[in-house]
């Protein structure tokens, strides 16, 4: 993988892992136009660990509300007075949410980097999953805030989370859809699906390190590069996508996916490109 590609990629993952386009998908389709073997290992590995660039950047913006939620969990544990409090419940909440997760992805890692790192598998599931973001724009209540989330809530969202492992969902496309079928305000549901990545996409990161440094592989120096571009481009992805959930539907959204699974279909099936 050359500088150029790294950073292509590096840009692609910063603009799409936190909106409901599916990050996957896109570095799928642009590692496919860049001529790079979207199937190998060592390019599923660098896929994995350049989101711990786009995670960091959640972090650093989060991080007043990252330390309030770590600082209330560790009092928590050591005085049942301080259990009372509403941000060691929110901790708990946020760690239960991304066990399923970690279980899942740790169980069906093969399937993923192997059988569900093809074209027609993200087109399918670009055009499937807007339906999906469509009928939960239109059952939403949003009267529910971060205050009334509960253990259904959250492990309902974790598993929807899982759902992200299949290129072309988008992770945040699913937990936010999911948040809003449970009556959540988008701004919550939006939040919690930042907080909720944070675990999934470290581990995932860490766990696929070795596989993209090792000798054969993509290299430390490409790896590096588009970890610091994702997260440069994903912080400012961030601070928009909030500021417009406030005020926007996600439906939006819709439409760009469909349009991407379409031309994608045509192109897979007139020859132009191959699935893998």
């Amino acid at each position: 993988m050359t500088w150029l590609e790294a950073i292509i990629l590096g840009i692609v993952e910063g603009l799409t892992e936190f909106l409901p386009v599916s990050s996957t998908g896109h570095l799928t389709i642009t590692e496919k136009l860049l001529g790079l073997p979207v199937d190998d290992r060592s390019i599923t590995a660098f896929t994995a660990v350049i989101q711990i660039g786009a995670i960091l950047a959640v972090v650093i913006y989060f991080w007043s509300d990252i330390a309030r939620l770590f600082l209330a969990l560790i009092r928590g544990l050591f005085n049942a007075e301080r259990r009372a409090d509403p941000d060691y419940r929110m901790a708990w909440l946020v760690i239960i949410g991304s066990l399923p997760i970690v279980v899942v992805g740790f169980l069906a890692q093969d399937l993923i980097a192997g059988p569900l790192r093809s074209l027609w598998v993200v087109a399918f599931a670009l055009i499937v999953w807007g339906f999906v973001m469509l009928l939960a724009e239109y059952v939403a209540r949003q009267d529910r805030g971060e205050r009334d989330l509960n253990l259904l809530d959250v492990l309902l969202i974790g598993f929807a989370q899982c759902l992200a492992l299949i290129p072309g969902v988008s992770r945040s496309g699913a937990t936010i859809s999911v948040g809003l079928m449970r009556g959540l305000d988008r701004v919550t549901a939006t939040r919690l699906a930042f907080l909720l990545g944070i675990p999934a996409l470290v581990g995932a990161g860490v766990y696929e390190l070795p596989s993209a440094l090792a000798d054969g592989g993509v290299g430390w120096l490409p790896t590096l590069i588009g970890t610091v571009v994702s997260f440069v481009v994903a912080y400012a992805s961030v601070a928009w996508l909030l500021k417009y959930v406030a005020k926007h539907s996600i439906a939006v959204f819709v439409w760009y996916r469909w349009a991407i699974g379409g031309a994608l279909i045509v192109a897979l099936a007139t020859g132009a490109m191959t699935a893998t």
